[in-house]
This record gives structure tokens, C-alpha cells and sequence, in this order.
């Protein structure tokens, strides 16, 4: 079994929530195998003009075996997804959205047929780790948690969980407890993956 670490983190280590992701990482049992993609480093870019072009022609003719589909299929094969990113613009950063642009491939992490569509990932859990400046644990206005909840079912990944820190910028509000029972949170969620 392993897992799939995504580190959307931005701010490098200066993050909030990368200390949420090292809570997590530091708790897991040390014989657990997984592999961390450091989203700022991959180079990643969105799906336009020649390079969509180049997709939609791969998908066409069933080439999944594409290197461009390395994301894709790492995704789908993980045992476990871990995904840490900070609360931006109500959601997350573009650059989450990107990578699961590129994870979304049919063949690989979902299916189509005349019945809909089917997950194909075979991930018992989705966690997303995330710290958010105000309080947006059950605003409707927060759409990051939501987005990911949905794309687990989409995926057909078997469960979801988000650990978030609130209230991170709010003046005369403990921060710092909020992280720390975030950080209690995600070292827990390691020790039962």
C-alpha cells in the first residue's frame, strides 16, 4: 500500500499549511511508503491551444500510455491522497486546479460508459489539509472543501476528510491554537491511514 502526498503549499516554508502537512507526514508510520509531488516544482500549465490539442488527439486515440499521463495514472494507483493547499480566492490555488486538470483523464481516473460515469482511482481516502484566514468551515462561500469532496465521488475514491485551521488572520483570535488542534487533527488522520 501507498499513499500520494500533493503539495500545493506556495508559500514554501512559510506556509501554514505545510506545517499541517508535516504534522501528518511525521505522524505516519514509518513503514509507509508515498510519494510527494511538490506542485511549485512540476512546471505544470493549463490546458490551451496546441498542448489541449495534443491531449484531446492521445485521448482519441486511446494512447493512456502517454507520459502525459503520468499525473493520471500516479493518482489513480495511490492507495491513499493527501492534498495540501491554502484557502485562496474561496477555494484554492490555480495551480491545485491545473494539477487536477491533468489527473482528470477518462480511461485512467474516471470512466464513461452508456450506465455515466465511474471512478476508477483506487484510493480509500482523500484528506485535504488546508488553513484558511477567516472562518469558512461551513460557509457556503467556501467551495475549495467542497470542489474536492465531490471530485472523491467523482474519482470514486472511498472516503473524504478536510482538516482545516480557521481563523488564521482574525485579529484578537488564537491562530496558533487553531494550527495546533489542526496539526493534533492531521497527525491523528496519519496514525489511521
Amino acid at each position: 500500500m501507498s499513499g500520494l502526498v500533493v503539495d500545493c503549499c506556495i508559500r514554501g516554508g512559510e506556509s501554514r499549511t505545510r506545517q499541517l502537512l508535516d504534522a501528518f507526514l511525521q505522524a505516519l508510520p514509518a513503514d509507509m511508503p508515498y510519494e510527494r509531488l511538490d506542485l511549485m516544482q512540476e512546471g505544470l500549465r493549463g490546458l490551451d491551444g496546441a498542448y489541449f490539442l495534443q491531449r484531446e488527439q492521445l485521448l482519441a486515440g486511446h494512447r493512456l500510455d502517454h507520459p502525459r499521463f503520468r499525473y493520471a495514472h500516479q493518482f489513480a494507483e495511490a492507495d491513499w491522497i493527501v492534498i495540501a493547499a491554502p484557502f485562496w480566492d474561496l477555494a484554492f490555488p490555480a495551480l491545485l486546479k491545473i494539477y487536477i486538470e491533468q489527473v482528470s483523464v477518462d480511461g485512467i481516473t474516471f470512466g464513461t460508459s452508456a450506465q455515466g460515469l465511474a471512478g476508477l482511482c483506487r484510493a480509500r481516502k482523500l484528506i485535504f489539509l488546508t488553513t484558511r484566514g477567516g472562518f469558512y468551515t461551513d460557509d457556503p462561500m467556501e467551495m475549495g472543501s467542497r470542489y474536492l469532496d465531490a471530485l472523491h465521488t467523482f474519482f470514486g475514491i472511498g472516503a473524504y476528510r478536510c482538516i482545516a485551521a480557521d481563523g488564521m488572520d482574525v485579529a484578537g483570535f488564537d491562530a496558533q491554537a487553531s494550527l495546533r488542534r489542526a496539526m493534533e487533527q492531521a497527525a491523528e488522520a496519519a496514525k489511521s491511514i
